[in-house]
């Protein structure tokens, strides 16, 4: 299958490396990029025979592309979705899919008009220790979870667009949300939230209006209980992603997607279970979309999942400025 990416930044290097990695069905096609010379280094370093183009339109309707890749920034996303899905394109998106549920759905409605297939950058869904724990809760080994709480916790400037609330959505919709999708992809659908979400240490730094610490407590429609707390200046060079489940029969330590222990403790020996991958989650996540593709199925993680964990986070948003706790 031929593929292509749009917008040659940071997390495209991930997505091109997946890629790479997947040679026997994949070849890196085309390359897009507002600046012709940052697409063109990065051909010369995954694809040196990869078209390359500064205007998605063009690359969708002339590059014959099967599959592509959407990297451009919250607030760069245009018509890209909705250009792919009128060529008959399949679409991996990075998250957050927009920075308004009104742009999410759109853009979900469109795919699903077109019968495309779809993948959201949720790879965390594709970890080996995050796939045991759904294999034991699909098996009711599990029993029911009561609990989730994790942490997202860095300490980096970023990008002057990452530092800016208003294109980026703020650290809780751009990186935390990682979190809120495990969350929901262990203990189901949102009732409320509530959330306080502040920047509190970098007012000094100009243009910095995202949130650098945050709490937020999701309740589930069964009533279970999600907190997670987020802070852009804990450790530098160190990114913690990790958060634990505790369910009726087992608890779960999750250090990553890949690495976890998992408890059982409803037995008097308390058997545990250790998982320790290296696996590329990110690869594992286009080969569920190539096989969506070959086979008519269902991806892991549609485009409607991007809209629907979004719109919990415009509401935990809500929640931060209103003071209170809103009903979803």
């Amino acid at each position: 299958m031929r593929i292509g990416i749009i917008g040659c930044g940071t997390v495209a290097n991930r997505h091109a490396a997946a890629i790479t990695g997947l040679s026997e069905e994949l070849e890196l096609a085309a390359l897009c990029d507002h600046t012709a010379a940052k697409a063109q280094a990065f051909a010369e370093k995954y694809a040196p025979e990869a078209a390359i183009y500064t205007d998605h339109r063009a690359m969708l309707e002339k590059a014959g592309l099967d599959l592509v890749v959407i990297c451009v920034p919250p607030y760069a996303h245009t018509d890209e979705v909705e250009c792919a899905a009128q060529e008959g394109i399949h679409i991996l998106m990075e998250k957050p899919i927009a920075l308004t549920s009104e742009q999410a759905w759109r853009m979900v409605e469109c795919v699903e008009q077109a019968g495309i297939k779809t993948q959201v950058g949720f790879q965390f869904r594709f970890g080996e220790a995050v796939e045991k724990f759904k294999a034991l809760q699909a098996e009711g080994k599990t029993g029911r979870v009561a609990l989730f709480t994790g942490r997202y916790f860095s300490n980096a400037l970023h990008a002057d667009w990452w530092r800016d609330r208003s294109k980026s959505g703020g650290q809780v919709i751009e990186q935390a949300i990682h979190l809120f999708d495990m969350m929901r992809y262990f203990m189901g659908e949102p009732a409320a939230v509530y959330s306080r979400q502040e920047n509190l240490l970098h007012q000094d730094v100009p243009g910095y209006s995202s949130d650098d610490t945050s709490a937020t407590v999701v309740t589930f429609r069964d009533g279970g209980i999600g907190v997670i707390t987020a802070t852009n200046n804990a450790v530098p060079g160190k990114w913690i992603g990790d958060y634990r489940v505790v369910a009726h029969k087992v608890t779960a330590d999750f250090v990553s997607a890949n690495i976890a222990t998992l408890t059982q403790t409803d037995e008097a020996h308390t058997p545990v279970i250790a998982i320790d991958s290296e696996r590329d989650v990110r690869r594992e996540q286009l080969r569920d979309l190539i096989n969506a593709v070959k086979t008519g199925g269902t991806t892991r993680t549609p485009l409607r999942e991007g809209a629907t964990v979004l719109d919990l986070l415009l509401k935990a948003r809500q929640a931060a400025e209103e003071r209170r706790e809103i009903t979803l």
